[in-house]
């Protein structure tokens, strides 16, 4: 199979909203369905009935798969159907394979027309399954889908998509996926919408429409759609993404900071920051404020004055996408707590891990990983780059192994979960010249003048260097300067940024 089977997935869109949205998400996150499905949800954006159901129509004869979920309300009415009724009888009509699944066991009260639509489901013959909430949904949407994948494709899991999946769906907190009514997509940060799709999609930022970024932030489950109110809405987890501010919703989407003198925590921090905003961007303050309390000595590396990292930013990143992606949302009284002191730095999640994974596996680094909110797992370690499956945690030690630190520390007090790294102490030698910047050869140093060295060694401690830097530093004229810059980008030492007056140099890659 070279493409993904189209699933469209088929209810009555008000009354079965979360379900809706909890189907989409699970084929969009789940490592297996993932591969090889695409949800479609068409959702009714005409005026009137006939028209929404003429696109419904139009859209279902472009997917493979018919899912049909049923609760108790019967939809729309199109002549003597529902639209939900009449997408059954024409995925029927095609062929397609039909998965269907019912809320609730016989004793349920349902309308007239949806207990029509049951009878014709039983003489027709497909099989259904009934689930009583999102978690035996999941379950049961996902194992329907791998039967058919096998039986039609020869396509099955391996034993450990399996696994991760059986204990992310036990594990996963219904809070992302609510539909609230709280947030248009008009309110949200399409800044940070654009840089997120880019980094899914690997696409250019800059050629994302408009049209592009709301489907693509609709299939992600980060909006629904209000059909009679013909708008879009931040589901829960879009508004801790995208919303700009989202502890106006929750007030618990904030990042509480405080950098202390000393080894403990006291009532006078020295530097002190409440963090609110879309959570990837929040990351990145939380980053800036251990950057602005940590010490940063200072290397000499062949023709390169470094500036290096008290503790390495990459695991510090990773423990706060962690808690941004795996902390318990419906603890809505606490918030994520990051705390810098003399000789560690902690973060705090609110939260135990999910079951079934222990703090011993996690300190063994021996656990499948699983997450309470997939989709915000997924669409962080899209926007920081960090890889969604694997151990977060054994990264994090490798990179404070390779550091020259000690490897963190994993605990929790309080109902909160910690992850504490280590820090030099007063022994700043300790601090290791990460690898990547370590690549200037002997003999490509000797190829260079004794300005070019002092070029490149700008570059690495103020950022950037310019053509106006080295006139007034180096005492050489422009066209000096520009031949000078010129053979280090033309090295691979220096890259070229901005356009004009603009124009700066900067480390290349592998120097930065």
């Amino acid at each position: 199979m070279s493409d993904k089977l189209n699933v469209f997935v088929s209810s009555v869109q008000k009354e079965l909203e979360d379900e809706r949205v909890i189907v989409q998400n699970l084929l969009s996150t789940d490592a297996f369905l993932s591969a090889h499905c695409a949800p479609v949800l068409y959702e009714f954006e005409p005026a009137s009935p006939d028209k929404a159901l003429a696109g419904c129509l139009k859209s279902l004869d472009g997917c493979q798969v018919y899912l049909l979920i049923v609760a108790a309300q019967y939809g729309t009415m199109v002549g003597q159907v529902s639209i939900t009724h009449a997408e059954y009888r024409r995925a029927k009509e095609k062929k397609l394979p039909v998965l269907a699944f019912i809320k609730g066991d016989r004793k349920v009260t349902r309308e007239q027309g949806t207990e029509t639509l049951l009878r014709e489901l039983d003489h027709d013959g497909p099989k259904y399954k009934r689930f009583g909430n999102v978690i035996e949904l999941q379950k049961e949407v996902r194992a329907a889908l791998a039967k058919l994948l096998k039986d039609q494709f020869g396509l099955a899991p391996s034993t450990d998509e399996n696994e991760i999946a059986t204990q992310t769906i036990e594990a996963t907190s219904t809070f992302e996926s609510q539909p609230l009514a709280r947030l248009r997509w008009a309110d949200l940060d399409h800044e940070v919408t654009r840089r997120l799709l880019a980094a899914a999609e690997g696409r250019p930022a800059d050629r994302l429409s408009p049209g592009d970024m709301l489907a693509g932030a609709t299939i992600r489950g980060l909006l629904w759609h209000d059909a009679p109110a013909r708008e879009y809405y931040a589901t829960a987890a879009g508004v801790v993404l995208l919303a700009k501010d989202p502890s106006v919703v929750f007030p618990q989407c904030r990042i509480l900071a405080d950098a202390y003198r000393g080894t403990e925590p006291d009532g006078a921090p020295r530097d002190h920051e409440d963090i609110r905003g879309p959570m990837p961007s929040a990351i990145d303050r939380a980053i800036a404020f251990i950057d602005r309390n940590t010490r940063h000595p200072m290397r000499v590396v062949g023709v390169n004055r470094i500036r290096l990292d008290e503790y390495p930013v990459e695991a510090l990143r990773e423990a706060l996408v962690n808690a941004v992606a795996h902390r318990q949302y419906e603890d809505a009284g606490r918030k994520i707590m990051l705390e810098v002191l003399a000789d560690r730095v902690v973060v705090s999640s609110p939260g135990l891990p999910p079951s079934p994974i222990t703090l011993p596996n996690l300190r063994k680094g021996k656990y499948r990983p699983c997450s309470r909110n997939p989709v915000l797992a997924q669409c962080l370690s899209y926007f920081h780059r960090i890889e969604e499956r694997g151990s977060g945690f054994r990264r994090m030690r490798d990179q404070m192994l390779n550091h020259g630190l000690e490897q963190p520390l994993l605990g929790t007090e309080t109902g909160y979960f910690q992850v504490t790294f280590p820090g030099p102490g007063e022994n700043l030698d300790r601090i290791r010249v990460p690898e990547a910047r370590l690549n200037i050869t002997p003999a490509m140093e000797a190829r260079l003048s004794e300005r070019q060295k002092r070029i490149v060694a700008q570059a690495a401690e103020a950022g950037e260097v310019t053509n106006r830097w080295c006139v007034q530093h180096l005492k050489v004229v422009k066209d000096t300067a520009h031949r000078d810059l010129v053979e280090l980008v033309e090295l691979g030492l220096l890259v070229r940024t901005g356009r004009g007056r603009n124009v700066a140099y900067r480390l290349g890659l592998g120097q930065a």
